[in-house]
């Protein structure tokens, strides 16, 4: 009876040392606030679509300069609706392809149970080994490499992006930007609507360096 009263007591601290729920922890909601910040900003660019399927915007360039000069400028003004458009292509392309969306998906799950979701604190231990977070990192990035290229995943990315880029430069070349009202800070801007990825990503590397090791 006297030996049950230590155990009982240890068990608070126990519980107490119990680390965080990934989901809670300040690495993850940084990049949740620094993603949602930055898709909305991206998203604030978008352009009504009317002005994509303007048929009376449309003619053909008389050169490949005159081509190159349309593109350029619509995809200052359009580029969020391009990159929509392309993601577009990729989710039909994936959509039907259920196999390799089931590959991509696992992919995606494992990196969320081994890496993104993991707590900070917490290091990695598979068949009695323990992995540091760089050993982590580097395993996945590797997997990532071998399930994209070595499967039916990474040709039918490829394939989607390129189709993708086909129709937007097939936008661009023959949409005439006369009517665009392009602003010199907007049109200088390197930001894309996937450059919040990089922002992001990089918030969360440095709120989660100090518990990595």
């Amino acid at each position: 009876m006297m030996s049950s009263a230590p155990s009982q007591l240890s068990n608070p601290a126990s519980a107490g040392s119990v680390p965080a729920a990934p989901v809670s922890t300040p690495a993850f909601r940084l990049f949740l606030s620094h993603l949602n910040d930055s898709v909305r900003r991206s998203l604030s660019d978008r352009r009504p679509w009317s002005e994509i399927a303007d048929r009376s915007a449309f003619s053909r360039p008389e050169s490949i300069s005159e081509a190159t000069s349309r593109l350029r400028k619509n995809l200052a003004y359009f580029r969020v609706n391009y990159a929509a458009v392309v993601a577009l292509v990729l989710a039909v392309s994936l959509v039907t392809n259920p196999f390799s969306l089931l590959i991509l998906l696992a992919l995606l799950a494992t990196w969320c149970l081994l890496y993104l979701f993991r707590p900070s604190d917490q290091p990695l231990v598979l068949f009695g080994r323990t992995f540091s977070h760089r050993e982590t990192l580097g395993g996945l990035v590797l997997l990532s490499v071998l399930v994209v290229f070595l499967t039916s995943v990474g040709s039918i990315i490829v394939s989607a992006l390129v189709v993708g880029a086909g129709i937007v430069a097939a936008h661009g070349a023959f949409r005439v930007p006369e009517d665009l009202f392009l602003d010199e800070q907007e049109t200088g801007s390197a930001s894309g609507l996937l450059s919040f990825l990089g922002g992001a990503t990089s918030a969360a590397g440095s709120a989660a360096a100090p518990g990595r090791v």
